[in-house]
């Protein structure tokens, strides 16, 4: 079969007769029909990710397949269940082996490219709204890179539940993106004044920050009294510093959110919130959005589009 190969920090490429795996206890086989690709998938290939397998791995967090075969003595659903799964690698393939207690059953009405795209990052904002961040209606919430795979949910999210959104993005046609996924306010995140653009809105009262880099310095800067600062990833490449006499002074809650670690110790909040999000896409409250599928004979062009901040919401990869 073919599939995308780490054979060590930027060192992959696509291998066109990688063996098919098999699928041991506790595992299924998929026959996969979609991948997901997350910015996690270019630190994996570098070898920078807190979560990168040993080499050689096939990166690809995220996959809407149809199973194929099921391990011994496992329990899952029936070969010919179309399903997505979070696995952690193994996506970027045309067949994988995955956990089988991590496989949720994809509605008829969605699209496996939906699917594919959809656990992670509607998953992150929800989860992080709602569990963690308790957003609630009337409060002001910025979202850095609000274009991106898992800002553009947060601004839909917030928007939804009662929020008025702030979307900071990058140029006039991604911010054009946000407002039309509920965005209220708009703000170029190439603005020197961002942090006065962002107080002359009345401040943040929640920070959604997949960004880091200097934008988080504008955005805390900005952030109100009383207000949670949540951090979920550093797409610009730089770990921002967080100075704690101002967390003191300004009763502000710093966040950390990795979705990916509530599969280890509290998995409970994580399911549910994916199914809320599958019974809020049936009811068509949501519109998940994929500004490019690519073939995977294509994938290094499709990992491009991430690294060149040229996609807006989800790549997709299919085989």
């Amino acid at each position: 079969m073919r599939a995308y190969v780490v054979n060590g920090p930027s060192s992959a490429g696509l291998v066109q007769d990688a063996t098919r795996p098999t699928p041991d206890s506790g595992a299924v086989a998929l026959r996969i029909e979609a991948t997901g690709l997350n910015f996690a998938d270019l630190l994996m290939v570098k070898g920078t990710y807190q979560a990168t397998p040993p080499t050689p791995f096939v990166p690809g967090l995220e996959v809407c397949g149809t199973i194929t075969a099921v391990g011994p003595d496992t329990q899952a659903p029936p070969v010919g269940t179309r399903v997505a799964v979070f696995g952690g690698q193994g996506g970027l393939a045309e067949a994988g082996v995955f956990p089988a207690d991590r496989l949720v059953p994809v509605p008829d009405a969605m699209p496996s490219d939906v699917a594919a795209g959809f656990i992670v990052a509607w998953s992150t904002s929800h989860l992080v709204l709602t569990h963690r961040a308790r957003l609630r209606p009337g409060e002001r919430l910025l979202v850095l890179g609000a274009a991106g795979g898992v800002g553009l949910t947060a601004v839909e999210l917030g928007a939804k539940m009662g929020a008025e959104v702030i979307a900071v993005a990058r140029g006039a046609d991604k911010l054009e993106i946000a407002r039309a996924h509920g965005a209220h306010h708009l703000i170029d995140a190439e603005a020197e004044d961002l942090r006065d653009q962002i107080k002359a809105l009345g401040g943040a009262d929640v920070v959604y920050d997949a960004v880091g880099g200097d934008l988080a310095k504008a955005a805390f800067r900005a952030t109100n009294r009383g207000g949670r600062y949540i951090v979920i990833g550093f797409a610009s490449g730089t770990v921002p510093d967080f100075p704690a006499n101002h967390l003191l002074v300004k009763n502000i809650d710093l966040i950390g959110f990795y979705w990916g670690g509530y599969m280890d110790f509290d998995p409970k909040p994580l399911t549910d919130s994916i199914a809320a999000l599958f019974e809020m896409y049936a009811a068509g409250e949501i519109r998940p959005h994929i500004s490019h599928v690519v073939p995977l004979d294509q994938v290094e062009d499709a990992l491009e589009l991430l690294r060149s901040r040229r996609s807006t919401g989800k790549v997709v990869v299919t085989p």
